[in-house]
């Protein structure tokens, strides 16, 4: 289960050029590995995030991202933070979650959600649809994808998929977990609390505690027990030996990268101890544990070891 995990959610790194660009995506992740954190996403799009930066930076498709960082890496889980549901038939995503988790050697995860990009959608030919028709997909995509994953073969007759005896051979080599991403009280967290292993919230720390009592409530209407699903919280920081580095390089990424200063009031800014104190209160509200990107300087070497490093001994 992810208590640290790091995203990488972008991959326009000054200075690098096209064919340095994997070798720093493996960095990253081998530093992470390296360092405690225990899970590596990416981000699931064929855009870059308006947040992130411009729709025509540099994305790279995710699950063939993950099967190469598998054969860089030994030990992290894999995932993307997380899968749009409707980018893919869930019998499509069922086999390639398994194929990730074949080639890793038993260390896959599924992180989904219902899709929200919709100028990626519009632009690429993925159907948008309203809310509910993204919700009610997402959930009839969880009921097949959860019965491949399990060594079962789910039929089902359903308003947005049909599928008759989906067959998923060769099994996973272990229990994949599923994470489904967001912090949606009425719809979201009940899907988790019916079909996850994990939650992913996307809030602000204030909201913290009434997610927490929202999902609370929907394991016990469900009869689900609320221990077993782990609850994590999105992060973005950018650390350095000192506060003075840590500033001047979140500075440089949003001077390269003006769409991103609406980020820069909830990025986690400052030296080890700063760093660690933040995430320290973050822990306090009662989640399990943090999943952390660092868009400002994770491609300088040595910093993601370094948040690792800060991060690691809060979750020990």
């Amino acid at each position: 289960m992810t208590r640290l995990g790091y995203q990488i959610p972008n991959f326009t790194y000054p200075g690098v050029a096209a064919d340095k660009l994997f070798p720093t995506v493996v960095a990253q992740a081998q530093e992470a590995e390296n360092s405690g954190f225990d899970t590596v996403f990416v981000m699931d799009h064929f855009y870059q995030l308006p947040m992130l930066g411009e729709p025509d930076d540099p994305m790279i498709e995710c699950y063939t991202l993950l099967a190469a960082l598998a054969q860089h890496t030994s030990k992290v889980r894999l995932s993307s933070l997380v899968t749009g549901n409707t980018y893919r038939n869930p019998t499509l995503l069922a086999k390639t979650v398994t194929a990730l988790d074949v080639v890793s050697g038993g260390r896959a995860q599924l992180g989904i959600g219902a899709g929200w990009y919709e100028l990626e959608h519009d632009s690429l030919g993925y159907e948008f649809g309203t809310f509910t028709d993204r919700f009610e997909r997402l959930e009839e995509a969880l009921q097949i994808i959860l019965g491949m994953l399990a060594g079962e073969a789910p039929s089902l007759d359903g308003k947005r998929y049909r599928v008759v005896d989906a067959l998923n051979v060769p099994a996973p080599l272990s229990k994949i977990p599923v994470m489904i991403g967001g912090g949606g009280e009425r719809k979201t967290l009940r899907m988790v609390a019916q079909y996850a292993d994990e939650s992913n919230l996307l809030c602000t720390p204030a909201d913290i505690p009434r997610k927490l009592d929202a999902l609370a409530e929907h394991c016990e209407r469900l009869g689900r027990d609320r221990s077993e699903i782990t609850v994590t919280v999105q992060t973005s920081a950018c650390v350095a030996p000192t506060s003075a580095e840590a500033t001047a390089e979140l500075e440089a990424y949003l001077e390269r990268t003006p769409a991103a200063e609406a980020r820069r009031g909830s990025t986690i800014v400052g030296d080890p101890d700063e760093v660690a104190a933040r995430y320290a209160e973050l822990l306090a509200a009662g989640i399990d544990g943090v999943t952390v990107n660092a868009p400002a300087n994770g491609h300088v070497p040595g910093r993601v070891s370094l948040l690792g490093e800060t991060l690691a001994p809060l979750l020990a």
